[in-house]
């Protein structure tokens, strides 16, 4: 007897879709970044704080396995549902997330400057590279579009176009300075374009769907990360880089207000969305903490560690428990 309709496993239905690879996200490289967060945060810990480091390297190794396999998934999917790949560079929101690959990358080269430098200025000369084609792609899009209206716009837009702005952490040691401030340039410039249009959308139209409400939290990462790359380009902190940290202080602050509101959201992979920022407000803070001395910095720095560890312990088990249960790789 077959079985009726309303008991079907969400893995028939995408076997009935061409497949689970036809429909792996390219959201999941925001995994990526989240775990690649995590292990920068400890490893400035280990240096700022005298944590043991083996929590650093096993954190960059998770990661850089993660990131191999992902790789792996995707590029198996390009060649074997390439339709479904341009189905995903079409569409006005997961367009968004083909960076989250590049930036993966430019992360994990930073975790590997420090003890690996030339294999890391490989993966961050590949990673700003790529970068920069996918901010000419996605800015294209915008520009040239048929299909975009205001209620696409949220923070995911952040993502090809801001994204720059992390390319100078590493670059600093890899390029000539003027590469670094030609990336850090463009996330700057168009970061306060962006958040004008986000912001807009936000007053005064219809609030995000629940699976991107996650994204509101990469509000955080321009300021964060601008702080960080602009520190690394100037080698001081001075009085615009305290204008980055606070804002992204303030922001981080905003959102924790409204935590019950995240707390009530299904799970869904945008949730990742979550890991990275608070990442980088928690490197930033350590950041301040070393440069300033002051015990402030240094107890909300530990303070950010501690969330953001559990914040991605607790999307490490839902991720794993959503794929046990066949709820990862199927139709929206």
């Amino acid at each position: 007897m077959n079985a009726p309709a309303s008991s079907a496993t969400p893995a028939a239905a995408h076997d009935a879709h061409g497949g689970r690879l036809a429909h792996f996200p390219v959201a999941l490289f925001s995994t990526v970044m989240g775990m690649a967060g995590l292990t920068i945060a400890w490893l400035k810990a280990h240096h700022t704080g005298g944590v043991p480091v083996e929590v650093g390297v096993a954190l960059r190794w998770l990661a850089s396995a993660l990131y191999l396999f992902l790789l792996a998934m995707y590029g198996a999917k390009l060649l074997r549902h390439p339709g479904a790949v341009k189905a995903d560079r079409a569409h006005p929101v997961r367009l968004n997330f083909f960076p989250a690959i590049s930036i993966g990358l430019l992360l994990l080269s930073i975790s590997w400057a420090q003890d690996a430098p030339a294999v890391a200025q490989w993966m961050w000369g590949i990673g700003a590279a790529v970068h920069l084609m996918f901010t000419l792609f996605a800015m294209s899009s915008w520009i040239h579009h048929t299909h975009y209206d205001i209620k696409h716009a949220n923070p995911a837009w952040f993502i090809p176009v801001v994204g720059n702005i992390i390319v100078p952490i590493a670059g600093v040691r890899f390029a000539p300075a003027d590469i670094s401030w030609f990336f850090f340039s463009i996330g700057l410039v168009f970061w306060l374009v962006l958040m004008t249009i986000v912001l807009y959308r936000l007053f005064f139209h219809e609030p995000l769907p629940a699976r991107l409400t996650p994204t509101l939290f990469i509000l955080i990462v321009p300021p964060s990360v601008g702080f960080l790359a602009y520190v690394a380009l100037t080698g001081q902190v001075d009085a615009f880089a305290r204008v980055l940290y606070f804002t992204a202080l303030f922001l981080t602050l905003l959102l924790a207000s409204n935590a019950v509101r995240f707390f009530r959201l299904p799970f869904f992979i945008s949730a990742w969305a979550y890991s990275f920022p608070l990442a980088a407000m928690t490197i930033a803070t350590f950041e301040m903490s070393a440069r300033s001395g002051q015990a402030f910095y240094a107890g909300l720095s530990w303070l950010m560690l501690a969330v953001l560890s559990g914040v991605v312990a607790l999307l490490a088990f839902k991720t794993l428990r959503a794929a046990s249960r066949g709820q990862i790789c199927v139709p929206e």
